[in-house]
């Protein structure tokens, strides 16, 4: 049994067991501490509310999108744009990856040109695919998709690069193909690494929401957001700030769970 405090204790300790209970009353912990001194800063009247408007005036204009808005509708269409261009960028980027990282004339004809895309901010792409796909749903999801890809496929390449050779070598002795080693051996031993990787990128597909839904958009997050920016109304900006905040950390936790139930050998 430990000590009192020992739990505790193990948290500034370099690489210490985990404890669940201790951190997750500390994550709590930090949200109340941050929103405690918003509270403060805000109550005081040392900034101006326009600047930093107060928690309760940010719940209050939730409320007022929700009850007096479509809200929840544009909420829905941000979350399936999100997804889209998501689960495209992962159904080619697995099996492109995986190629890339085996084959060395693959990882020649294509690492360049993503190379080159990744470095391209997103804004700047914005006049382009209006002019190639106008202004519905297909441009958006460019935008989301191109800010997701280009970084994925990459990621994709290293975590299968990172399989021991070992692996590989033992199931070339047992006489197994090119196609079952990437589907049996390489695919297997990458999956947790994998997981991760995905779960990283969704977080920066969100972070591109905003670009997507500022141009010729008539509906989601990011456009009720950027019309409560025009009629300079900061509560409302807040609100849509923190929804996209809670509703990323909500898939991230999901995943991270997922992860622990899928790979219970690695926790």
């Amino acid at each position: 049994m430990d000590p009192p405090g020992a739990a505790w204790r193990d948290l500034i300790v370099f690489r210490a067991a985990p404890r669940p209970r201790q951190e997750l009353w500390l994550s709590i912990g930090a949200f109340l501490a941050v929103l405690i001194v918003w509270l403060i800063v805000a109550e005081s009247g040392l900034v101006h509310p326009q600047i930093l408007p107060s928690p309760r005036a940010v719940m209050a204009a939730w409320w007022r999108l929700f009850t007096e808005a479509e809200y929840i509708s544009d909420i829905g269409i941000s979350v399936a744009r999100v997804w889209a261009a998501f689960l495209a960028s992962a159904v080619i980027a697995i099996p492109l990856g995986i190629l890339m990282s085996g084959y060395r004339a693959i990882t020649a004809l294509f690492e360049p040109i993503i190379d080159f895309v990744r470095y391209l901010p997103v804004p700047a792409l914005v006049p382009l695919t209006l002019i190639w796909l106008g202004i519905g749903e297909g441009s958006k999801v460019t935008l989301l998709w191109i800010g997701t890809f280009f970084q994925l496929i990459l990621l994709i390449a290293d975590d299968a690069r990172r399989v021991p050779k070992e692996f590989i070598e033992t199931g070339r002795t047992l006489g197994a193909s090119d196609t079952a080693l990437m589907k049996d051996v390489l695919l297997r031993a990458m999956l947790p690494n994998m997981v991760d990787s995905l779960r990283i990128t969704l977080g920066w597909c969100w972070t591109y929401l905003i670009v997507a839904e500022i141009v010729a958009s008539s509906s989601g997050i990011g456009y009720e957001l950027w019309t409560a920016r025009r009629y300079g109304k900061s509560p409302e900006v807040f609100a849509g700030i923190l929804t996209i905040g809670i509703i990323g950390l909500a898939s991230d936790q999901a995943i991270r769970f997922l992860h622990r139930r899928w790979f219970r050998y690695l926790h």
